[in-house]
């Protein structure tokens, strides 16, 4: 089976994804959307939601390679993948 802790974190980025996290931000579409829009303004250059999703991700992962092992990192870099992929219309 899957080992407990690699199920434990797709189990909680799963429960954020869907849960409570859209009531308090909106919609990911509406939430990356507005993000998009506010990077694309600062720097002058195209960023889309996915692109946004995508840039979060490599935040958390760059949080990951320095100080101490924080859990929730893996669980928002996996939730922000599976946002990315919702946005991008991916079939599973």
């Amino acid at each position: 089976g899957v080992p407990m802790i690699r199920k434990e974190i797709l189990n909680k980025a799963a429960e954020i994804t869907t849960g409570t996290r859209q009531e308090q931000h909106g919609s990911p579409e509406e939430t990356f959307g507005a993000i998009a829009s506010l990077w694309s303004a600062y720097i002058g250059e195209t960023i889309t939601p996915e692109d946004v999703c995508h840039m979060m991700t490599l935040l958390k992962m760059a949080r990951t390679r320095h100080g101490a092992l924080n859990g929730d990192d893996y669980v928002d870099a996996i939730g922000y993948q599976a946002i990315a992929g919702e946005i991008a219309g991916a079939n599973v």
